[in-house]
Order: C-alpha cells, then sequence, then structure tokens
C-alpha cells in the first residue's frame, strides 16, 4: 500500500508538473486576457508584460507580431467577458493568457459568482485558442498587500487575495490547462521597492519581467524549422 501511495504521488507531481508546460510556436499570434495587470496601469507601453512577453521571444527566435490585449484598469469577471463578447475577434490565437480576479475581491464581490465567471471565462480562452490546452495559461493574482498602497491590511488582503487564488487556480488545474504563479514575486514588493511602479499599487516593469522570466522557463518554443520538420 505505501509502495502504491507513493507511485500515485509520483505521478500526481508529473501530471502536475506536465500541465505547466505551454506550447509556442512561430508565427504567435498573442491574446492576452485580464485588468490592470495586464494593461500594465503605471507603466509605459513597452514594459506591460505581455509586450516583455513577445520581446523576450522574438529574442530566442520566435516570430511574434503584436501582443492583442483587452484588458482595462478596474475590470471584473463579468466586465471582461462583456469586452470579450463585443470584441467579436475574426479567428483563433495560437497563445491566450488570462489574470482576472483582483477586482472581485476589492469591491467584495462574492467568490462562488468569481469561480462561475472565471470558468466560463477560461473556457472561452480556450475556445479562442483552438481548444488547445498548450496554447492556454493563467497566471495568479498579485498581492497587492505588499505595496505602499495596501500595507496597512496586509493581512487581510493577503488572506483575500490567497483564497480567489485557489479558486483560480484549482478551476485552471482541473482544466488541465497551466498556471502560473507569480504572486510569491509580487509579495517582493515592499522589500524591493523598484517592483513596484510610481503609483504604489501596480508592478514595475522590473517586476513584469520577473514573470515573464518564470512563464519562460516553462514554455516549449517552437520554431519554424522545427514545425517544417514535423510536417
Amino acid at each position: 500500500m505505501t509502495r502504491l501511495l507513493a507511485i500515485l504521488l509520483l505521478l500526481l507531481v508529473y501530471t502536475q508538473t506536465m500541465a505547466q508546460k505551454i506550447t509556442v510556436e512561430d508565427n504567435l499570434r498573442f491574446l492576452a486576457l485580464g485588468d490592470s495587470y495586464t494593461i500594465g496601469e503605471s507603466v509605459t507601453a513597452d514594459s506591460r508584460w505581455p509586450v516583455l512577453f513577445v520581446d523576450s521571444l522574438q529574442h530566442r527566435g520566435i516570430n511574434a507580431s503584436e501582443p492583442a490585449i483587452v484588458a482595462t484598469t478596474g475590470w471584473r469577471t463579468d466586465e471582461l467577458k462583456r469586452a470579450i463578447e463585443k470584441a467579436k475577434f475574426k479567428g483563433t490565437f495560437s497563445l491566450v493568457s488570462l489574470l482576472i480576479g483582483v477586482n472581485n475581491f476589492y469591491q467584495g464581490k462574492s467568490p462562488d459568482a468569481y469561480a462561475a465567471e472565471f470558468e466560463e471565462l477560461l473556457k472561452t480562452a480556450l475556445k479562442l485558442a483552438a481548444y488547445k490546452k498548450d496554447h492556454v495559461f493563467v497566471l495568479s493574482i498579485p498581492d497587492y498587500g505588499y505595496t505602499p498602497f495596501g500595507q496597512d491590511k496586509r493581512d487581510q488582503i493577503t488572506q483575500g487575495v490567497d483564497a480567489f487564488n485557489k479558486i483560480n487556480r484549482d478551476i485552471t488545474e482541473r482544466m488541465g490547462i497551466a498556471y502560473f504563479d507569480i504572486t510569491g514575486i509580487s509579495r517582493k514588493g515592499l522589500a524591493e521597492p523598484d517592483l513596484v511602479a510610481t503609483d504604489g499599487l501596480h508592478p514595475s516593469g522590473k517586476m513584469y519581467a520577473q514573470w515573464v522570466e518564470l512563464i519562460l522557463n516553462d514554455a516549449r518554443l517552437v520554431h519554424e524549422e522545427e514545425e517544417e520538420e514535423r510536417n
């Protein structure tokens, strides 16, 4: 029984590790869905994490166009859903990311409603990626309790962010989609002030660059030559 349990645990760890991999192919068409953390509130356009992500891929030899971003500061899950419907995308994307939920928590919205709406958004992201699970990924909600803005209520904020991240992580992993926990990086904000933007609340370009590095550590890059060989 002990040996069987050990094997099952190894299989679980292996499965979770594999689920973290995303496939990034040449001629990338990338869509980033989210809120202020995706549109890059208080940083320049070239410091937004989706832009840094594409830049990093290009430096690694991946052909990629400018990312499409559907995100606005203050958006909740329901607002993002309406924006996606309004966008009326033509065709699909080769990679889609989702980061949403901090405003659901901040505005005191129901965790149950968040769970339902987040799952619907993730299914939409999967559809936009032509139902290829390894072409979709989720980022966790940053902890703004570790910023000058939120430090006075840090314990309360951290507890709430953790609760909402448990919801989005459970749904993401159940659907077999990659999940990147960038919350730990955000919790360096007070110890390393240059990781926080000048507004004292949002990440700086330096922090976004660390998010990108974390994601790319678990990405499988497929260059055009490899695609031709497979075909």
